[in-house]
């Protein structure tokens, strides 16, 4: 695969940052990932932590050199991610379980899967506009899809931070996904709302098109900072400009679904019960211990 990678994480004038990103390659997929952990509530950096660290371990053990189901790997582990979240906020004795927000993109065979939760996004861009994006699961998406306000008020309207599904939560996640044909060109980009927020898509766009991809998204979060002053959120995102040729079919095209309605193996998930995933329990247990010694290594100083 032929692809250049770029990534860039903040704290604006947060006091911890609370995000997580990660990408990962095997010699025939990669992954990449952005967790947005809820300010409001407590510890939502654990979260955030536990997801992309699950993802990641994940996609190790499974990508030799490439997945075998992966427009199914994305919600399956997601979903996973939930019931890990739980499972150590019970460990740990937590009053309230962590939460957070994330999006996802798997790269193989020619095709990019994305899928999310939250209002974490996805975007690609192709010839100069953008080509497919992901909604946010918001009261404020509601709005806009509703035609009650127009998208450039989503970043100044008072109830922008609801938002109507996460992981740790009280019930299982919608995960909405999609998939495209990627072609010569296309960017990927996957950020919080940390730098789409205090963004235009034609500031967006104008630096993907005009900068190296990583120069793009220096500027890209510097603007962002700026733009957000003294309120500026934790901004993160991870970028890929595709470099293959593609041959495209008639029936090429964006398509995002929800969770609900993807054929896949993974069952309905309640919020307490993790033993009905495809990952095993003693999976689990394993991959929380290792997120665990990393979280004791790398806590931040309160």
């Amino acid at each position: 695969m032929k692809f250049t990678i770029a990534q860039d994480s903040r704290i604006g004038t947060r006091k911890y940052n609370q995000d997580r990103i990660g990408h990962w390659s095997a010699a025939q997929s990669m992954l990449m990932a952005v967790a947005d952990g809820m300010g409001g509530h407590s510890n939502g950096e654990v979260a955030a932590q536990v997801t992309v660290d699950l993802l990641g371990r994940a996609f190790a053990q499974e990508a030799k050199p490439k997945l075998a189901e992966p427009e199914r790997f994305l919600p399956r582990l997601i979903a996973a991610s939930h019931a890990a979240i739980l499972l150590e906020a019970q460990k740990r004795k937590m009053r309230e379980a962590p939460r957070t927000v994330v999006v996802a993109c798997l790269v193989q065979d020619g095709y990019a899967h994305w899928a999310h939760t939250g209002d974490c996004r996805f975007y690609l861009f192709r010839n100069g506009r953008i080509h497919a994006r992901t909604r946010d699961h918001s009261i404020v998406q509601q709005l806009v899809d509703e035609g009650r306000i127009r998208e450039e008020a989503v970043a100044t309207h008072p109830d922008r931070n609801r938002l109507l599904q996460c992981l740790g939560g009280t019930t299982a996640p919608r995960i909405d996904t999609g998939s495209e044909r990627l072609a010569m060109g296309d960017i990927l980009l996957l950020c919080s709302d940390g730098l789409w927020g205090p963004l235009n898509q034609r500031q967006l766009v104008h630096s993907l098109l005009n900068r190296p991809l990583p120069v793009a998204i220096q500027e890209l979060a510097d603007l962002a900072e700026a733009r957000a002053g003294g309120d500026c959120d934790n901004t993160s995102v991870v970028a890929l400009r595709w470099q293959e040729e593609q041959v495209r079919t008639p029936d090429d095209g964006p398509r995002t679904v929800p969770y609900e309605e993807l054929r896949t193996g993974v069952p309905d998930l309640t919020a307490t019960d993790p033993e009905y995933l495809r990952m095993s329990d003693e999976d689990v247990e394993k991959a929380i211990d290792e997120i665990k010694a990393a979280l004791r290594k790398n806590a931040p100083q309160r």
